[in-house]
């Protein structure tokens, strides 16, 4: 049996890989230790004597000790955990743009089997958990999304159509501003809040997920992390590449993309 577990600032995921079958597990992130490594295998039940390798990456993992209870603990450097999990996920061995969209948002290059970190940002799900606790009284995203299904961002964006008759290729419904309507609204939603909030952490990432892409001469951009799944950061993403004439893929289990490398790394070494 092998073990990866990949530390990220808000959760934890692990992936338990026996008999060809590999099952995923997700926990609250704590303080890296090896008191967090007694509590994540006493939650998945594993007796520490059926793991042959204990692979880690993400947060401060490379702090903890090489051995825990005569078990090989791997770091694993997260760009290349990122890569790899890519490469899993989506079955592509050429070069491509992969975008890490958790807490933060990662991006990494491929080529030639060279994994390379070329840029990330500081917006991402803990920006809107941060927001989301400031000016909706609440840091929970399924909550945050709740609302949003009861939104209408455009009363809250400047959109393109409100502002000028045509800018070439622009849809008049992209976002001129984010959240520009507020400065003249006292009464304002909570759920058109959350749904332009959401909205704006889409644009962001996809943003940063074009210009990249369109830096290493690619027109598609593979995502991996929780914050993807959202169905409406998700349909912001897209809504910028095509902007860019690009296009997103976003295969199932991205969420587990960076642990899913990190296991692959100790699987195949």
């Amino acid at each position: 049996m092998k073990v990866a577990i990949d530390f990220g600032i808000s959760n934890t995921d692990i992936a338990v890989s026996k008999d060809a079958n590999v099952d995923f597990f997700t926990l609250p992130s704590k303080k890296i230790d090896h008191s967090m490594l007694d509590e994540i295998f006493k939650h998945l039940n594993i007796d520490i004597d059926d793991v042959d390798k204990i692979a880690v990456t993400g947060g401060k993992s490379d702090s903890l000790e090489s051995i825990y209870k005569n078990v090989e603990v791997i770091k694993i450097n997260e760009t290349n955990a990122i890569g790899c999990g890519a490469i899993e996920i989506y079955n592509t061995h050429g070069p491509f743009v992969v975008i890490s969209a958790g807490t933060g948002t990662a991006c990494i290059h491929h080529q030639n089997g060279e994994f390379n970190y070329i840029g990330g940002i500081a917006i991402g799900g803990g920006t809107l958990q941060g927001f989301g606790n400031l000016v909706l009284n609440s840091s929970s995203i399924d909550e945050i999304t709740k609302k949003a299904t009861f939104g209408d961002r455009k009363n809250i964006d400047l959109l393109i159509g409100d502002v000028v008759n045509d800018i070439g290729v622009l849809n008049p419904s992209v976002t001129a501003s984010n959240f520009a309507k507020l400065k003249k609204k006292d009464d304002v939603s909570e759920n058109d809040i959350a749904a332009a909030l959401l909205n704006m952490i889409g644009e962001v990432i996809g943003t940063i997920a074009y210009l990249n892409a369109s830096l290493c001469g690619i027109n598609k951009v593979h995502f991996i992390g929780r914050v993807s799944t959202n169905k409406y950061i998700k349909n912001a993403i897209n809504e910028r590449l095509k902007l860019a004439d690009m296009r997103g893929i976003f295969e199932d289990n991205r969420e587990y993309g960076t642990v899913v490398g990190a296991l692959k790394l100790i699987t195949t070494n």
